[in-house]
C-alpha cells in the first residue's frame, strides 16, 4: 500500500510522487536540532481547490522507517521507548475538515494517531499547483509526551524537547 495515493469515490485518481515527497521530524536534543526522515509512507488525497470542504487527506506513516542516518540511533528510536514500531507500526493522520484561510492556504483539521493514542490537530497547509501536480507543504508541531514517545529516561523534556515539528512536502499527480 505504501507509495500509492487515491482520491475519494467519484473524484479524479491521484498518484503519490514518492521520490518528490518527504516527511521529516525535527526535534531538539540538549538544545541542538536533530532531524530524521520517514522513508515509507502513503498519502490518499482528494482535493479540489474550488471545493475545499469536500477534500480529504489520509497519511499513513511506517514508524519503522524513521531514519536518523545512523543504525544505532535508528534501532533505538524504533524501539519500545520511542515509536515502538513493532507494536505500533503505523502513525495515521485522517482529515476531518479542510478550511481555506488565504489564497492557496488551508487549515486541515484531523485526527493524528501515534502509538495507539489519537489527538485532534490542525495543520496549516500551502497548496502549489502546476498542471496535474499538486504539492502540499506544511509543518505540524506535536508534543511527544501526548503520544508517549520517549519513555523511561527519555521522558525528561530537558534532554529531548517535548515539541517536535513534523514537516511534510507531499506531491501528487492527478490522473
Amino acid at each position: 500500500m505504501f507509495g500509492a495515493a487515491w482520491c475519494a469515490a467519484g473524484a479524479a485518481r491521484a498518484q503519490l510522487e514518492t521520490t518528490a515527497s518527504t516527511i521529516v521530524a525535527v526535534s531538539r536534543q540538549m538544545g541542538v536540532a536533530v532531524q530524521g526522515s520517514f522513508t515509507k509512507f502513503d498519502a490518499r488525497i482528494a482535493f479540489d481547490p474550488a471545493k475545499p470542504a469536500g477534500g480529504t487527506a489520509r497519511l499513513v506513516v511506517d514508524t519503522g522507517s524513521y531514519d536518523l542516518g545512523d543504525q544505532t540511533y535508528n534501532d533505538s528510536v524504533r524501539g519500545a521507548q520511542w515509536f515502538d514500531a513493532k507494536a505500533f507500526p503505523q502513525a495515521i493522520f485522517s482529515s476531518t475538515a479542510i478550511v481555506p484561510t488565504a489564497p492557496n492556504q488551508y487549515r486541515v483539521d484531523g485526527k493524528l494517531t501515534i502509538k495507539g493514542h489519537t489527538e485532534d490537530v490542525s495543520v496549516p497547509v500551502v497548496l502549489t499547483q502546476q498542471g496535474a501536480m499538486q504539492t502540499f507543504d506544511g509543518t505540524l508541531p506535536v508534543h511527544r509526551s501526548a503520544f508517549d514517545i520517549g519513555t523511561g529516561q527519555w521522558k525528561d523534556t530537558s534532554v529531548v524537547a517535548d515539541e517536535v515539528l513534523i514537516k511534510f512536502h507531499i506531491v501528487v499527480a492527478r490522473k
